[in-house]
């Protein structure tokens, strides 16, 4: 009986579940490329961390797509709201970003300007993404909320105040830790890649563990797993088809 040959992405050495494996890590856990490499490395997989970082570049985005894809309309109908201020090369920007009530991220959105503009983008391309409008909307006092949600969504009931949006904030533990490891983000682009990539492997994995047992953990945790493999492996046959449509050899 003979082995299935592994899926593999065209022109690529290593099987497409290794690169997705390779991208899980470095976008689910704070690790550096090189930990990264030190990981593949120690199950036998000799790969160096610049190749790492273009898996990261290149894939990254195409698995956020198909999450976004499985995951659009299942979110709460209350948004949490905020801003994080990022410093790249000297020059601020904000990092806005959504959360529902159950601290799933919804988007995240790098800009340079904290205003009303900045505002309206957020709100719709929320609006776009979700393909729905919020019951509930959670800020911080920033009155540029309230002047963009009186613009797009005025029957939106909004609640503005410091303490009531403390699940935002939250969720922007992750770059902190990230800018931490990495010393300092090196880009804006570099930096809206990554929130937009880990926001979905994020997503994918939180399984609200304080009310679950054992047993149930382990059932989600291995589905959301296999979810990702899924996932690596439809990208290698959308890749394979869009050759095929172009009329290039799979």
């Amino acid at each position: 009986m003979t082995e299935e040959p592994l899926a593999r992405y065209h022109r690529h050495r290593f099987p497409a579940e290794i690169i997705a494996h390779a991208v899980w890590l470095y976008c689910r856990f704070p690790l550096s490329l090189r930990d990264v490499e030190d990981l593949l490395a120690e199950r036998g997989i000799a790969v160096s961390f610049q190749t790492v970082s273009k898996w990261v570049v290149k894939f990254g985005l195409k698995f956020t797509y198909q999450l976004r894809r499985r995951s659009r309309g299942n979110f709460a109908d209350k948004w949490h709201l905020g801003e994080l201020v990022v410093s790249i090369k000297g020059r601020k920007y904000w990092l806005w970003r959504a959360v529902d009530a159950e601290g799933f991220i919804l988007d995240a959105l790098l800009q340079s300007r904290r205003n009303k503009s900045a505002a309206l983008r957020l709100i719709r391309k929320l609006l776009k993404s979700q393909g729905a409008t919020p019951r509930v909307m959670v800020t911080d006092k920033l009155r540029s909320y309230a002047a963009a949600k009186a613009e797009l969504i005025p029957g939106v009931e909004h609640r503005s105040h410091k303490g009531l949006n403390n699940r935002a904030g939250y969720s922007h533990l992750p770059l902190r830790r990230r800018e931490r490891r990495m010393m300092r983000v090196k880009s804006a682009r570099q930096c809206q890649r990554f929130v937009s990539v880990h926001g979905q492997v994020a997503n994918l994995f939180h399984l609200h563990r304080k009310h679950l047992t054992a047993a149930d953990h382990r059932q989600l945790r291995a589905s959301a797993v296999n979810t990702w493999r899924e996932i690596a492996l439809s990208t290698c046959s959308e890749i394979r088809d869009a050759r095929l449509a172009r009329g290039y050899d799979p």
